[in-house]
């Protein structure tokens, strides 16, 4: 069902990047990662078009995905003693990280779905910027500020973007996996287990 979403989408969107992303887990739920550029031109197509009907974002979530270091064997050629040989090298290559907004999407019309599309940030500190998908799904939009404030993605176009859980001066991204929590628990009128005992080192 995927395939033929991707190939009508680059029918109606032409030079559309689109990738399909496969989940290896029980349930088997693939994705379309969708450039942001696009975004919009792709959301408005399935929500319209009639073989899709896609009238229904059911949820919106968060993914954060941390730099790592990739490790490759590659095959290079050395010279010992005037004799050519083959050997395995093991090289190293940095992967930057980056944000991703997850959306669901189902047909009340069709009963059909869930649909996911991704959208991927540059990376996960200067370039954070996303087309905000509520102007299409108007369901989104709460979910979009909660990734904002939870997440720090930037939807550009959102009506009404601000923090939702957090307080306006709160800094930093809870939800992000490098978040560093604040040792501050002098005020937890019941702290306990290891709430305790980093109230009593912060206390020190």
């Amino acid at each position: 069902m995927l395939e033929k979403i991707k190939a009508d989408i680059e029918a109606a969107v032409p030079g559309c990047l689109l990738e399909i992303v496969l989940n290896s887990s029980p349930s088997g739920q693939h994705s379309l990662l969708v450039e942001p550029a696009r975004a919009i031109e792709v959301a408005r197509f399935l929500r319209d078009s009639p073989d899709h009907c896609l009238n229904y974002c059911s949820n919106v979530s968060g993914v954060d995905w941390l730099d790592k270091e990739i490790s490759e064997k590659v095959k290079v050629k050395t010279l010992a003693d005037g004799v050519e040989r083959e050997a395995e090298e093991v090289r190293k290559r940095h992967s930057p990280g980056y944000l991703e907004a997850v959306y669901h999407l189902y047909s009340m019309e069709k009963k059909h779905g869930p649909v996911i599309l991704r959208l991927r940030t540059e990376n996960r500190t200067d370039k954070v910027h996303l087309p905000s998908l509520t102007p299409v799904w108007r369901s989104a939009e709460f979910q979009e500020r909660e990734i904002f404030d939870l997440y720090g993605i930037i939807f550009e176009g959102h009506p009404d973007l601000r923090r939702i859980l957090m307080w306006d001066e709160f800094e930093d991204h809870p939800m992000r996996k490098d978040y560093i929590e604040p040792d501050d628990y002098e005020y937890e009128p019941t702290a306990h287990d290891d709430v305790l005992a980093k109230a009593k080192q912060h206390s020190a």
